[in-house]
């Protein structure tokens, strides 16, 4: 057998597990418009929900890095997909009791297999050919990301959001005919068959990961020292950079999406069904597109460039959608996610490159670097309660851009030790 028919099969089930963490993320701006109403939160509260999440991310992905770098990919997976499991399960008694915080905490165990497949599933696919080609192969993994990122939100309308949106008025009446909580705990509970499915389907990929030959990987082309996990890996600027670009693009990403359906409601008075419909069915499924096109066009164009050109459209892009007003505001921001589809994948692939024996530890900070996914929310929730404008909250993730931008002109160069002395 051939070294690469070698790893068609490992390939092909590591790239599914990009569906798992898409529909993760997807799912937020589903689940903080119906947490805020099933529990009664701010937008600052309702914020958490992605707090949570990336502080998952955060706090395990050094835990990750150094387990698959002392156990290898196939266990770090595997571990990865229980931990999913178990946090969807957790799904069922938080929505019995609807307790905000025991979502929170659910969403923190799920999140927390989601680091490790990350951390494993970005270095794996760089490495299965060319180095040359390495970011085209990522973007053609995360590609089936995209799937994910429009079955979730347009699966999530469908399913947990009721389109029942009562006035102040009307909740104080209902609180004070008794009917109040039996409102809320309906709301909360249609989470529960979401959540049974998505562990189902998780079991089922576990065993296939069980029971397939997973051949380890050798990061042979590239100095050997230094392989205890520690900050000294960020002294190649290339990395230092992609984690710095990757904690703003995530951050913009993740602001963006979560709150659009409320973006929407603010901007044009568009119900929570509808908006979720279009985020999925129109900005995801764009998203998804842009991933495959992205891919195309990275044999044309310099991966750099692309990044530039596409951090430069969704700086202008989010500057009208902060700006005007009407249906030309929300369009602008839901045309972001084509643009924002190769970023991730593209500043991974340029941070992890050259690092050989290092890639894995690098993997980790980058993964950890997600948090910025859970800081630019909370912003967003704080400037929108402060000011009452989910418009002017949009500032955030225009602001993120910049550092996209610096990196696909200046950050991703890389320098040798000798030439940093």
């Amino acid at each position: 057998m051939s070294k690469s028919n070698k790893y068609v099969v490992p390939f092909i089930l590591v790239t599914s597990l990009f569906f798992f963490w898409a529909f993760l993320h997807n799912m937020n701006p589903i689940l903080i418009p119906h947490l805020k109403k099933a529990c009664q939160l701010t937008d600052t509260q309702s914020s958490f929900i992605d707090s949570s999440i990336y502080a998952g991310y955060f706090l395990i992905a050094v835990p990750a890095g150094l387990f698959m770098h002392r156990y290898g990919y196939k266990k770090g997976i595997l571990i990865g997909l229980a931990l999913f499991a178990i946090g969807y399960i957790l799904f069922l008694p938080a929505a019995s009791a609807r307790s905000y915080i025991f979502f929170l905490a659910a969403l923190f165990v799920v999140a927390s297999g989601a680091t490790f497949l990350e951390t494993v599933a970005n270095p794996y696919v760089t490495l299965l050919g060319d180095k040359k080609n390495s970011e085209q192969r990522l973007n053609f993994a995360q590609s089936f990301n995209g799937l994910g990122a429009v079955i979730a939100p347009i699966l999530g309308g469908q399913f947990i959001l009721s389109g029942i949106e009562h006035s102040r008025e009307e909740l104080l009446r209902m609180s004070a005919s008794g009917q109040l909580n039996a409102y809320l705990q309906s709301e909360a509970d249609t989470v529960k068959i979401p959540a049974l499915i998505m562990v189902a389907i998780i079991i089922i990929v576990w065993l296939l990961f069980y029971f397939t030959k997973f051949p380890e990987v050798k990061e042979s082309d590239a100095d050997v020292h230094g392989t205890e996990f520690s900050a000294r890996v960020l002294r190649h600027p290339h990395l230092l950079w992609a984690v710095i670009a990757q904690f703003f693009y995530v951050g913009a990403q993740v602001g963006v999406g979560s709150f659009f359906v409320r973006f929407s409601r603010f901007v044009v008075d568009l119900p929570e069904k509808e908006a979720a419909y279009r985020w999925g069915y129109i900005a995801m499924a764009g998203f998804m597109v842009g991933r495959f096109t992205g891919t195309f066009f990275m044999r044309y164009i310099k991966p750099t460039k692309l990044l530039s050109l596409y951090a430069f459209i969704n700086i202008l892009l989010l500057t009208i959608g902060v700006t005007t007003k009407g249906s030309v505001a929300v369009y602008a921001v839901m045309a972001a996610p084509f643009f924002m589809s190769i970023m991730f994948p593209t500043i991974f692939a340029l941070g992890i490159k050259e690092l050989g024996e290092e890639t894995k530890l690098a993997s980790a900070f980058l993964v950890m670097s997600i948090i910025g996914g859970g800081l630019a929310p909370v912003a967003m929730g704080f400037i929108s309660d402060k000011t009452g404008s989910m418009q002017i909250a949009y500032v955030v993730p225009l602001f993120c851009f910049f550092f996209v931008l610096y990196y696909g002109l200046r950050g991703y160069k890389i320098r040798s030790l000798q030439q940093q002395q």
